[in-house]
């Protein structure tokens, strides 16, 4: 693979260049079809030895300048300082179709950044990123993407004692909002005027040339995070850790952890076990994006040097948010046009939903097949797989009255309607506990499963009959799952 390195090419500071530290004895785990493709790659050869070995950090590829970035970045709202890629290291980027794509192993061994980490990632967590960087990329949703996982008997301890694993992660670039304050914050500026210039002659060459490019530039990122986020708001994803040192400059979803999928809806739901103050539910992702924006502004200021117009570009935020969720919204529940009352059909939705607890992705699944006429005496027997979702049918049957009374008022038909819903609304997620079969299967030997998942996943929009299972609600034991930031 011809490989080249632009980020290489900032000056030294930005980075310490590096060799993986190599696993013991790495095997093949998993490999993404689609993700190889966008690379060119049979994803066959990568089950090979000599992928193996460069993927896992045994091997750097010809050409290749391994490295791994400094950045800082606020965790759980508190200023935390220099961070950097403590376990993961850059080795280059490949020319696509669609532009350069960067290659990181995550997981590759110690930097300078580790402070007390021992710079690898498990099995356990570096399944759970590829299958849900796949799965996301799958749903429509911007994001990174995972070529392969490789893993090693090699021991490592986190909670328990578990073995060594690589995730190989691909994006245009693993450039972050604490990038930049990193360098605002040693008051830089002249490190910071650089990297805003590699990022926008690279990523964003239409702001160049503009009266205030560093403005345009947040103007820009502010908008792409927010209609990022109603995108995850939309399928009920949760990142987990919206810390900015994971937030991507491309409006990218990047670093998978803690992360998760709603299941029985509530809207303070807390997907990561650790974050006990609930910073980043479900609910708190929406002002949270708004707020990271804010740090990025406040990096950014002294090349914007216009506080006001700093204050504009974030005020974009929310509209840019509200007018992507109303739009996924009026496609989720089929609506093809826009009525003044719809909000308040939403709102009352989402209310039932909260009181009763429904499954967010079965509901919404459901919901494309309701009949607009259905007869009087047939009408619950007709609602039964959507209505038996909720406790307070009663309730359900009032809302569904309205929603029937929307789609007459557009003239919707149940056939066209439950293609265009079926095309928006999937009925595969990654539930945590498909993850956890496919992790204890791994932890055995058992391979098979990550890769029957990942599978599943590519389609989630598709009936699957054969692969029904993996649509359903989760089994008792799964109540206990939880995931943290070590995840």
């Amino acid at each position: 693979m011809p490989i080249d390195n632009s980020f290489a090419e900032l000056p030294p500071a930005f980075y310490t260049h590096l060799r993986p530290t190599p696993l013991p004895a790495p095997y093949f785990v998993a490999a993404s079809p689609k993700a190889a493709a966008l690379l060119g790659l049979d994803p066959s050869d990568l089950a090979h030895e000599d992928f193996v070995a460069a993927f896992s950090g045994n091997r750097v590829p010809p050409r290749a300048k391994p490295l791994s970035a400094v950045y800082s970045g606020h965790q759980f709202g508190h200023w935390a300082g220099q961070l950097g890629d403590g376990r993961a290291i850059l080795l280059g980027e490949i020319a696509t179709a669609d532009g350069p794509v960067e290659l990181q192993l995550k997981g590759a061994g110690m930097t300078p950044y580790s402070r007390m980490g021992d710079g690898r990632a498990v099995l356990r967590s570096s399944i759970r990123e590829f299958l849900c960087s796949e799965a996301m990329a799958a749903l429509g949703i911007p994001t990174t993407r995972a070529l392969m996982v490789t893993g090693s008997h090699q021991q490592v301890v986190r909670e328990t004692i578990e073995t060594a694993a690589v995730v190989t992660r691909m994006a245009p670039s693993f450039v972050r909002f604490g990038s930049f304050e990193h360098w605002h914050y040693r008051n830089k500026h002249e490190e910071l005027k650089i990297l805003a210039d590699y990022v926008i002659r690279n990523f964003y060459p239409q702001l160049e040339g503009g009266d205030n490019p560093y403005l345009a530039l947040l103007s820009e990122v502010t908008v792409r995070t927010a209609r990022m986020i109603a995108h995850w708001q939309a399928v009920g994803f949760m990142h987990g850790v919206m810390n900015t040192d994971n937030m991507s400059i491309l409006g990218l979803t990047l670093d998978y952890g803690p992360f998760g999928f709603m299941e029985a809806f509530d809207v303070d739901h807390i997907c990561n076990h650790t974050d006990q103050g609930g910073r980043y539910s479900y609910a708190n992702q929406v002002p949270v994006g708004h707020w990271n924006c804010y740090a990025l502004a406040n990096a950014l200021l002294p090349l914007i040097k216009d506080t006001d117009a700093a204050q504009a570009a974030l005020d974009v935020y929310v509209d840019a948010y509200g007018e992507q969720f109303d739009a996924l919204l009026h496609a989720k529940l089929g609506l093809a046009t826009v009525q003044e009352n719809d909000r308040a059909l939403f709102d009352d939705m989402f209310k039932l939903m909260q009181e009763n607890h429904v499954d967010f992705t079965l509901f919404f699944r459901t919901l494309g097949e309701l009949r607009v006429d259905v007869l009087p005496d047939g009408g619950l027997e007709a609602d039964a797989p959507l209505r038996d979702l909720f406790i307070d049918r009663p309730s359900f049957d009032a809302w569904a009255v309205r929603y029937r009374e929307r789609l007459r008022q557009e003239g919707s038909r149940d056939e066209a309607r439950r293609i265009a819903m079926h095309a928006v609304n999937p009925k595969y997620v990654l539930r945590n506990y498909l993850a956890q079969v496919a992790i204890d299967k791994a932890q055995q030997g058992d391979y098979s499963e990550v890769d029957r998942l990942r599978a599943v996943l590519d389609r989630p929009f598709d009936e699957q009959p054969e692969n029904a299972a993996y649509a359903a609600l989760p089994p008792d034991w799964a109540s206990h799952l939880e995931v943290s930031c070590s995840s």
